[in-house]
């Protein structure tokens, strides 16, 4: 294997490839770059050169160890030339951006305000459900009561006049063993008379 074909595979490697503009014939052409403060792009590093030592030779093929020389920023054009001139901020800018902040803050203190008059009236609304069904409550409580002592005062009244229509047969009952027994002893008295005045004659 020639050095020139090595060096081929040598870029096809995942560590090489990270330094990814450094091997190719020109890094710093057709590239957009964008500066930002205190920062470094390494894509402009360029590395001009490398060492290649053989360090033994088998029949299965060579091994080879690579030295990359240290990245050169020679080659990096003029940066401070292309960057904005960062400027002060206008009283109109400023005005601007304050009454955009009033702006927010008063959305922001509506908003809260909103939510805060919704969970109110959903909170009332709760509430006054509650009171309604503890009135229905109440009422149905109420109704179910007077109907079940109506239930138990027909009833009590019910058994009343039964126990006393059962006295008054009891009376009655009584009244014709009364009577019938008197019947009885008359009749008793009028055979023992008559039976007497047979015997007198």
């Amino acid at each position: 294997m020639t050095l020139a074909a090595y060096k081929e595979k040598v870029k096809e490697l995942p560590l090489v490839s990270i330094f990814c503009s450094c091997f190719l014939s020109d890094p710093l052409k057709n590239q957009t770059y964008k500066y930002d403060a205190d920062t470094v792009d390494l894509t402009w590093c360029a590395i001009s050169d490398m060492e290649v030592i053989e360090l033994n030779k088998r029949a299965s093929g060579h091994a080879f160890e690579v030295i990359l020389k240290p990245p050169s920023f020679d080659a990096i054009p003029e940066i401070t030339a292309t960057l904005p001139q960062k400027r002060d901020p206008s009283l109109e800018e400023i005005q601007k951006k304050l009454e955009a902040a009033e702006e927010r803050r008063k959305y922001q203190e509506s908003e809260l305000l909103k939510h805060l008059a919704e969970k109110r009236e959903h909170e009332r609304e709760v509430i006054q459900k509650a009171i309604e069904e503890n009135n229905n409550f109440s009422k149905m409580a109420k109704v179910k009561l007077a109907q079940r002592m109506e239930v138990n005062k027909e009833n009590r009244e019910a058994h009343l006049a039964a126990m006393l229509e059962r006295l008054q047969e009891k009376d009655k009952h009584a009244e014709e063993v009364r009577k019938n027994k008197e019947l009885k002893e008359e009749a008793s008295r009028e055979d023992l008379l008559i039976h007497r005045f047979v015997r007198s004659f």
